[in-house]
């Protein structure tokens, strides 16, 4: 990916999957943003007339930086970048952001993964402006200042749960809606492949956040010493996470690790050793979703204090090799806030080095938001350390996206997610009940899932399926 701001495109969702009738500017589901006049046009028109939202301001999806975020990614060692992301501003209303990074993997995962980041957003927009016209009237629900209009304590709470379930809701049926589409997708193949998501929505004062997969959110916030530190936002929803897999388990899913990788928890087949698939939720892998893989978001609500900094999101990559508060410490020491998410993946790529000299190194995508919607004065060029040069060459050159948000490159080279018969036949798995179920977890635990590097971050081999099936 190159430095772009704001020429994405929306993605080839059938009629109507934007939701016909939506105001661009009327869907204010939440707190504080109600009443705001209606556009004549509604969204879909407006989104005809955008010409692939290739005009929309505010929107990147390209290393480069927006009014109050940095965004940048780098291609591993294992071929094509599968990870997308995109920080879309003014999503909804002036004060409203979008963030999401989206991590792909199987023969296609940087298509879907492209394909999510393009389309989610939209329908996540839809599924609000729904809720808003059928249940936030005139009564003041959306009012965010309820406390200054007399209203009591117990009233507020009322309203504010009622607005949280409202986000819920969108975040479950936009999720739904986007895998459904891709199940019937008529030129993207997503048996085998599929995509991450971990998405944000602030608002104000406060965060929606939607997530499936092993991408994850941090906020960095000051202690009582106000000294910077780091609290995680989303839990990494791997195999081995005992909830997970005992919804896998339930669904005759299977879940182990590998003998050579015992760190690196996998979904296989019930009737296959395939196709080990490294996170039990995800868009796409439609061969696990009946064997209790699935594409249901963790939801979560969180209010914005004085004292909270900014928020990081990225893909498995930086993860695997730096934890939480390195990343807190290394975002805020960046010599400029645009060129954080840089020096980030900048710093995951030595810890690879240093860390796992004889493994591929994976993709990385970083989202990097700072909460005071303040970034520097200087230039993107600059700060990011493009060249016009390099900018020009980014959308002059053969890899550039295609009009549905697809890169213009071959769809089906092999991008050593999947490995080779010879690598798969040195591999030996290990008994089936290494994973136990325990406890859910609380909110406030850091559950990682992976304490090791994983060198192949998603399918171990492709499923061969045969007519006959052993007796079960």
């Amino acid at each position: 990916m190159g430095g772009c701001i704001s020429t994405s495109s929306v993605s080839t969702c059938s009629s109507g999957s934007y939701g016909d009738g939506i105001s661009s500017s009327s869907c204010c589901v939440g707190m504080g943003h109600c009443g705001r006049k209606r556009s004549k046009r509604s969204f879909s028109n407006h989104i005809a007339a955008l010409q692939h939202l290739s005009s929309i301001p505010n929107r990147i999806f390209m290393n480069g930086k927006s009014r109050s975020s940095c965004i940048f990614t780098q291609q591993g060692r294992k071929g094509i970048n599968q990870d997308a992301m995109i920080v879309w501003e003014d999503f909804m209303t002036e004060d409203v952001t979008f963030c999401g990074v989206f991590d792909g993997h199987g023969p296609h995962g940087h298509l879907v993964a492209r394909k999510v980041r393009d389309a989610l957003p939209l329908k996540l927009l839809s599924f609000l402006n729904s809720f808003h016209n059928k249940d936030v009237g005139p009564s003041g629900a959306c009012n965010g200042d309820l406390k200054s209009d007399g209203v009591d304590a117990e009233k507020e709470d009322l309203v504010e749960d009622r607005i949280n379930s409202l986000w819920s809701d969108a975040f479950l049926k936009s999720y739904k809606a986007m895998d459904k589409e891709l199940r019937s997708h008529p030129n993207l193949d997503c048996f085998c492949s599929g995509s991450t998501a971990v998405t944000i929505v602030k608002q104000g004062s406060n965060l929606f956040m939607g997530n499936i997969g092993d991408s994850r959110a941090i906020m960095a916030t000051k202690d009582n010493n106000n000294a910077l530190i780091a609290v995680q936002l989303t839990v990494d929803l791997k195999p081995d996470l005992p909830r997970e897999a005992e919804r896998i388990k339930r669904c005759k899913g299977r879940v182990f690790a590998l003998q050579d990788e015992p760190e690196v928890c996998r979904v296989w087949l019930p009737f296959d050793d395939a196709p080990g698939l490294a996170m039990a939720r995800a868009f796409g892998d439609f061969c696990l979703k009946e064997y209790g893989v699935i594409s249901v978001p963790e939801f979560s609500h969180r209010t914005l204090r004085d004292k909270d900094q900014f928020i990081v999101m990225a893909s498995d990559g930086i993860w695997d090799v730096l934890s939480n508060e390195e990343v807190v410490a290394i975002v805020s020491s960046a010599s400029s806030r645009a060129s954080a998410a840089r020096l980030l993946v900048e710093s995951a790529a030595r810890e690879w080095k240093l860390k796992y000299p004889t493994s591929k190194m994976d993709d990385c995508a970083v989202v990097c938001l700072f909460l005071d919607g303040k970034m520097d004065s200087e230039s993107d060029n600059d700060e990011q350390g493009f060249s016009s040069a390099t900018v020009q060459s980014n959308h002059s050159g053969a890899a550039m996206e295609s009009d549905d948000g697809q890169i213009a490159e071959p769809s089906l080279q092999r991008n050593n997610t999947v490995r080779s018969s010879e690598e798969n036949s040195s591999f030996r798995r290990l008994p089936m009940e290494v994973v136990t179920v325990e406890t859910i977890l609380t909110e406030d635990q850091n559950w990682s899932g992976l304490e090791g590097v994983t060198r192949v971050n998603s399918l171990v081999q492709l499923p061969r399926f045969s007519e006959e099936r052993p007796n079960s």
